[in-house]
């Protein structure tokens, strides 16, 4: 009989940032919990593609946009089962430094910005859930890709104790100053041909 490579309890976010990796799945942590996900589908890792190399192209010095990133939310002191998500694309201070030195998985306060694209299985995860883990972790936006409604990009701004407030879905073209001056073409986020 084998071993797994994880116990068979709630993990904390170090616990589960020291387990090897697993090839067969993309997992995040939820409360301690190993959640596996299935990989993103063709147009999905398109999207992505394509969103990273529009906002690398204006990201003021001193910003990193990464793929798919491991994020300590930080909801819980660190020896309680943590949290840790990993959003489609996030914009991060230079945090390179620090996890070189330290070690462990990049931090909510140390992400700028979340952005999720939406696909089939994850709608209800990323619109409420995700949502809510990044408000309460002190994330400060939180943009959703739609690709199927347009496509469209909803971006979320942290509010105080009322958590994200946004100004509904941009078509076509999303521009924005906060949190850094930015604009992405939505409608090369999916082919048309």
């Amino acid at each position: 009989m084998t071993a797994l490579p994880y116990p068979l309890r709630p993990l904390t976010a170090a616990e589960y940032a020291a387990l090897p990796d697993d090839a067969d799945g993309r997992y995040e942590l939820q409360e301690g919990m190993r959640v596996m996900s299935p990989r993103p589908i063709p147009v999905h890792q398109r999207c992505l593609r394509i969103v990273c190399a529009q906002l690398d192209a204006q990201l003021p010095p001193g910003l990193e946009v990464l793929p798919e990133v491991d994020i300590d939310l930080q909801l819980v002191p660190p020896d309680q089962p943590g949290t840790v998500r990993v959003p489609d694309v996030v914009v991060t201070r230079e945090a390179f430094d620090r996890v070189g030195r330290e070690g462990g998985l990049l931090r909510a306060s140390e992400v700028l910005l979340a952005i999720e694209v939406f696909s089939p299985d994850s709608y209800r995860r990323d619109a409420r859930i995700k949502r809510g883990e990044y408000a309460d972790a002190g994330i400060g936006h939180y943009w959703m890709i739609d690709l199927e409604d347009g496509p469209s990009l909803l971006a979320c701004h942290l509010a105080g104790a009322f958590g994200y407030a946004d100004h509904g879905p941009v078509r076509g073209r999303f521009a924005t100053t906060d949190p850094f001056p930015v604009e992405i073409d939505l409608d090369a986020l999916v082919d048309r041909t």
